[in-house]
């Protein structure tokens, strides 16, 4: 390995060396070998160009990019890219037929892009059907119009690819925040070859999901935390244009994404601290910022009357407040830990081969034990400086209200990885902090250079960042391409899939498999739906299904998938499936063949 590394620092040096000499407009003879002298010269001439950080910043923002679009649409969306496509398309769920069998094309008809559907037509269903607010579906709204329909349909590959572009966007973006905050090009770089290749970046960048931009507000709300505190500490005023700034940015982090409130508590707790390290609560800069923080307090206000008057939240987030029993109770702690480690590598332990998964694990268990030390001596000494401590008291403070949230208000936020957005910059600054300092060790005692540890550092990001886009890391939670093609190899006869519906979560379920009946056309027996209603009593649905069953032409076969509810008197005329077949992710299901 260190001959490896090291004869290709040479050819790369020898190659920038003769670009060098070819711009001073002479060339190297052949038998001319460079110096070391002469080489260390011309690779300080090359890093103080004015054009090298830019090309580099490029180059990191060329393969962020191409990894971001890579295999875009080879994963099938799911029941939240489902809402985003819909609601950004300004059509609504409560449009879908329910409590009867209904033809795919009726179930996809939300998907559908409507000439007539405006801004209006987004907010007002946006705000009646679901929790979210509405700036990123306003931007898709718009995004997605300028890409043509597949068969009929929205584009997926348009949807995704805006949040592709503003993921992308967070390169740059990165390496802006670690120049303000360390002015080091060294940070700065390493913090945006990182973002280009974090595995955690990838899975959120190729869903149509809102999670990108509400990144790129949290990295400009920190930079606004980290000018604010360098006016703390020299105890001079908050300019008021940063002031203003900072509101905005808040006040467009809300409007993209409720939980930026989570960003906005971890800045809250790191200035509380600083405060009361200081003492001096009205010393000028304080005064500012108690301004900033009014002005955020009325940019999120306004949104809490629109979030209450929503009959949807509590049943869209009952995933996230499951009651917890013996060691259930520990499962945050192992779901926090995989969150943070799959920030910056992730193998495929999600490979169907059992093989492929072991060493895979082997391997990841191999690099952190390898990696943990490197990154602990480089925290250590980053963190005599206050932007370092900075940082450390954001990661920290957002970790405590996670753990706030999940065991005293019952709301697990360890369960989706996606949370972690709204700290998860900072964790990626640190880490090029961090690094920074083995790529500048020279000590003889390692057995390789710290360029050499951050290439196989960056490398092991890659491998990462492609195991993500393959599917095998970070998997979609429903396969309905799998699922599909199972009803095939099962079902010769008509098909009828019946499902409980609360919200529009079990629709996207049933979605998800419609639109790849749809998208394959290939030749197959007849496919219905029925999204049996349920309320507080599940055996409405019981019911609802019962009488449908006996509507419907023999024979066919019943697929009870996701169905919470009793099982129907109609289905013991029935013939159970006894066959074991295989399980597929999001899709729990019984088989009746009905004659």
């Amino acid at each position: 390995m260190k001959v490896f590394f090291g004869s290709a620092s040479k050819f790369y040096k020898h190659i920038i060396l003769f670009f060098s000499a070819f711009a001073n407009r002479r060339v190297p003879l052949a038998d001319e070998t460079p110096t070391p002298k002469q080489i260390a010269g011309n690779w300080h001439f090359v890093t103080n160009s004015r054009w090298f950080h830019p090309l580099l910043l490029l180059l990191w923002l060329m393969i962020g990019l191409g990894l971001r679009l890579t295999n875009l649409t080879a994963k099938p969306p799911w029941t939240d890219e489902f809402s985003t496509l819909v609601f950004s398309l300004g059509n609504s769920f409560l449009q879908v037929p329910l409590d009867q069998a209904i033809a795919p094309d009726i179930l996809l008809q939300p998907l559908q892009p409507q000439a007539s559907d405006t801004i209006q037509d987004v907010w007002a269903h946006l705000s009646h059907e679901t929790n979210h607010p509405p700036l990123y579906f306003f931007l898709a709204h718009w995004w997605m119009q300028l890409f043509p329909t597949q068969q009929g349909l929205v584009s997926l590959w348009g949807a995704r690819s805006l949040s592709a572009i503003f993921g992308a966007a967070s390169i740059p973006a990165i390496y802006g925040l670690g120049w303000l905050t360390f002015r080091s090009r060294l940070i700065a770089h390493i913090a945006a070859a990182i973002m280009a290749v974090s595995p955690y970046a990838i899975f959120l960048a190729q869903e149509a999901r809102h999670y990108t931009l509400a990144i790129l507000w949290v990295i400009a709300s920190f930079a606004c935390l980290i000018i604010a505190t360098r006016h703390i500490q020299h105890r001079t005023q908050l300019p008021i244009t940063t002031a203003l700034a900072w509101v905005v940015i808040n006040a467009f982090g809300i409007a993209t994404h409720y939980f930026f409130v989570l960003t906005l508590g971890s800045e809250a707790l790191v200035l509380i601290f600083l405060a009361w390290r200081q003492s001096n609560f009205t010393s000028p800069p304080w005064r500012r910022i108690y301004a900033v923080a009014a002005g955020t307090a009325v940019s999120g206000i306004v949104w809490v009357p629109i979030f209450l008057q929503n009959n949807y939240g509590d049943k869209l987030t009952d995933w996230i407040q499951q009651p917890r029993q013996g060691f259930e109770w520990l499962n945050p702690f192992f779901q926090a830990f995989a969150a943070w480690v799959t920030m910056l590598f992730l193998l495929p332990i999600e490979s169907p081969q059992l093989a492929i998964i072991l060493i895979s694990g082997l391997v990841m268990l191999i690099f952190f034990i390898w990696f943990l030390p490197i990154f602990i001596r480089g925290i250590k000494v980053q963190l005599q400086r206050p932007e370092t401590q900075v940082l450390w008291g954001i990661i920290l403070a957002a970790i405590a209200l996670f753990f706030v949230f999940t065991y005293f208000l019952g709301i697990d936020l360890t369960r989706g990885a996606r949370y972690n957005f709204v700290y998860f910059p900072a964790v990626i600054l640190l880490l090029g902090a961090s690094l920074a300092v083995r790529w500048q060790t020279q000590e003889k005692n390692y057995k390789i250079t710290g360029k050499q540890a951050l290439a196989i550092i960056w490398l092991m990001g890659f491998c990462s960042a492609v195991t993500v886009i393959c599917n095998l890391g970070y998997q979609k939670y429903y396969r309905p391409d799998l699922f599909l093609q199972l009803i095939r190899q099962t079902s010769q006869v008509p098909v009828v899939i019946a499902t409980t519906q609360i919200t529009h979560v079990q629709m996207g379920e049933m979605m998800g498999i419609a639109r790849e009946w749809k998208i394959q056309n290939t030749p197959s027996a007849s496919l219905q739906f029925v999204l049996a209603h349920q309320d507080q009593n599940p055996n409405t649905s019981t019911n609802t299904l019962n009488n449908i069953l006996k509507t419907l032409p023999k024979p066919f076969d019943l697929w009870l998938v996701n169905f919470r509810a009793p099982t129907a008197a109609e289905t013991e005329k029935c013939l159970a499936e006894t066959k074991s077949l295989p399980a597929v992710n999001g899709y729990e299901y019984k088989i009746y063949h009905c004659q």
